[in-house]
């Protein structure tokens, strides 16, 4: 069954989400939850940019055009390329792009680019690159009868 995903989809850009601010609460419990030195939750740990990017990126795998089925996605790679820290009290945004979406080996696999700015300012703050795999069920083989 060929692929309903639309790789022209590279190279769009989808527009910020809504400003998100960061709160003390909200760095202890994904320090704990990743078993990171919580602190004294003023700062985030280095992953921590990953609670708005993932969200951010809801609008690129919600977009009916691309057809990308999440239902069936290994995440394949995720970095993080900080400018700053981030802290409590910071008021961020995410401005997704789709860096590449290709078929590969019957699968598609989009990549995704998440620049986490200020909202005040748009200074930026961090990039984060995610790429996932929708893996395809093989072709079944006919039994010959």
């Amino acid at each position: 069954m060929p692929s309903a995903f639309d790789t022209s989809f590279a190279g769009r850009t989808y527009p910020p989400s809504e400003p998100y601010e960061v709160g003390r609460e909200t760095i202890r419990e994904f320090s704990r939850a990743v078993g990171a030195e919580a602190g004294d939750g003023l700062t985030a740990p280095p992953t921590f940019p990953i609670v708005l990017s993932m969200h951010a990126e809801r609008q690129v795998i919600d977009d009916p055009g691309l057809g990308f089925d999440f239902s069936r996605v290994l995440h394949r790679d995720q970095r993080f390329e900080a400018v700053r820290p981030i802290r409590s009290g910071d008021r961020l945004v995410v401005v997704v792009e789709v860096v590449a979406a290709a078929v590969v080996d019957g699968n598609d696999v989009l990549t995704l680019r998440g620049q986490v700015r200020e909202a005040a300012g748009d200074a930026l703050v961090c990039t984060t690159t995610s790429t996932l795999v929708s893996r395809h069920d093989p072709e079944p083989e006919e039994d010959g009868k």
